[in-house]
Order: structure tokens, then sequence, then C-alpha cells
């Protein structure tokens, strides 16, 4: 059914597969889901300054965004390439990239789960900085597996497994000068992959994968995202790279990860309602402390 509902809203217009996606996620606000729940609990966490009115309008609004974000998918991962890239208006600061790559140290790109990171992904090989690998967890189910995993892979980016053997293929992609992008902002299954850091002013447990990859390899880093923009009536995506915090560097895996975290706070907060909100950021806390949800 699922694959079904994304053929169908392949059909779409990229503004129609939109539309879509403000209805369900107006119907999924009207019925106070947990989605909802989540949402207003991350953005009290993360935006205490803001008033109880500025957060239920910033919520709701994140909430038609994430479901954008899913019904963008149909055309994301079923359209031609360069018919999503045509949806491309506007990039900013790919020099970033490519003073990164001049460097030949090899770039990871922190791409946090803001705006359209499918259509990021796809962007980063299509950019001219040359082939990207991309960490990739298979969905369980094998059909829909086969279908994502040839949307993200079919500009040339090479899919690399979420394990042991995945993380090899990183360092080798590294230390040959290529581009490694990676989701930064989940939830590490495993306490010993990461680093307890404060994000949005709360400390969380951090995964320590890209720390640990720039202090193998020597290589850069660039933060980056795919923003929902219209211009002149024509929806699309603006590309967005940024600097990160130098102390991304820095030789303690502490300092790292927290400087990773405040160079995500920063991109966030150019569009915060296009941020995943919905996601449980904050389920793993430091002992003692009270999960929020």
């Amino acid at each position: 059914m699922l694959i079904f509902f994304l053929r169908c809203l392949a059909l779409l217009p990229l503004g129609g597969a939109r539309h879509v996606g403000t209805l369900l996620g107006r119907i999924c606000w009207a019925l106070s889901t947990r989605m909802v729940t989540t949402t207003r609990t991350n953005l009290a966490i993360s935006y205490p300054g803001k008033s109880e009115s500025e957060r239920l309008l910033l919520g709701k609004d994140s909430i038609c965004n994430t479901f954008q974000t899913v019904t963008e998918c149909g055309p994301v991962w079923l359209w031609p390439a360069d018919k999503v890239m045509d949806h491309v208006l506007e990039v900013e600061g790919l020099e970033l990239l490519e003073q990164a790559q001049a460097e030949k140290r090899g770039t990871v790109v922190i791409a946090p789960h803001l705006g359209n990171w499918e259509v990021f992904g796809l962007y980063l090989n299509r950019c001219g900085c040359g082939q990207s690998s991309q960490l990739y967890q298979a969905p369980r189910d094998e059909r829909l597996n086969r279908l994502i995993y040839q949307a993200r892979s079919r500009a040339g980016a090479n899919m690399v497994a979420t394990d042991a053997k995945g993380i090899i293929s990183l360092v080798k992609s590294l230390k040959r000068g290529e581009v490694v992008g990676i989701l930064p902002d989940q939830v590490p299954d495993d306490a010993n992959s990461g680093e307890f850091a404060p994000f949005f002013g709360k400390d969380v447990l951090t995964m320590t994968l890209v720390s640990r990859l720039l202090q193998k390899t020597g290589a850069r880093a660039v933060l980056g995202f795919a923003a929902r923009i219209t211009r002149l009536g024509k929806p699309g995506w603006k590309i967005i790279f940024r600097q990160v915090d130098h102390k991304i560097y820095a030789e303690h895996i502490s300092d790292s990860v927290t400087a990773m975290n405040a160079s995500i706070e920063s991109a966030v907060n150019i569009v915060p309602a296009q941020y995943q909100w919905e996601y449980k950021r904050y389920k793993r806390v430091p002992p003692g402390q009270q999960r929020p949800y």
C-alpha cells in the first residue's frame, strides 16, 4: 500500500504532493496524535524563550512540513533524477564543499533531518564534487528496500550499510579524498557509540561516528540541507551549505560532538519549522535525569 501511495504521489506535480502533505499534517494536528505530543514536548525543551502560542504555530507548521517530506518522496524517489534537480531553485555555499574537497583529505557532509534530506543526498552526486558514499539502513520489507535503494543510488551514490564493514568502507572513501554523507542527529542504539552532549540546552546521547571519522582520516566537515521553498510560484528546494563549528576537530570526542550539535542547532534555526521535531531526540538522557516522553 505504501509503494502504491508513493507511485500515485509521483503522478502529481511537486506542488500537488506538497498539498497532500499539508492536508495530512493538518489532520494529524487536529487529532492530537503521538507525533503532535512529541513535537510539542521537543519544542518546549528547545525553545523555552518562545511563548506557548509561538510554539503551537511552529509545531503545527513542523507537522505539515514533516508530512510534506513524506509525500515528496513519491516524486523525489520515482521521478528521473534530472527532473528532481530541475526543482533545485537555488544553491548557497557550495564553495564550502568545493574548498573542502580541494584539500584532497575527504569531506564528511553533515546532513541533519532538516528540509528534505532525500533531495540533499541526491544533489551531493550532481554538484560536481564526485561520487558520495552515504549510510543506508535497509527497511525490513524487501520491495520497499529495493525502491529506496534504487532511488538513493540512481545518481551515483554509494550506499553503505550501517555496520562495521560499512564504517570501514567510509574510512576508505575519505582516505581516497571522497565525499561521505551522514545524518548525524539520530539517537545511537548503543550507548557505547555515543556521548552525551548539549542539544538546544539539554544533554542527549549523540553519535560519535562523525567525530571519529574526522579524527581517523583528517577529513574536513561541512554541513548541508535542502530547504523547502517556492520561487515565482514554482515549488522546489534551496540547497544550503554551512560552515561547522571549528571545535568539531577537537582532540576530545566530547568537545567534538558538542561542536557538531551546535552546528546543527545553527542550521535548524534558519528554518526551524522544517526540522523533524516529531523524532524523540531526547529519549536518551544522562543517568538520573527524567526522560521527557
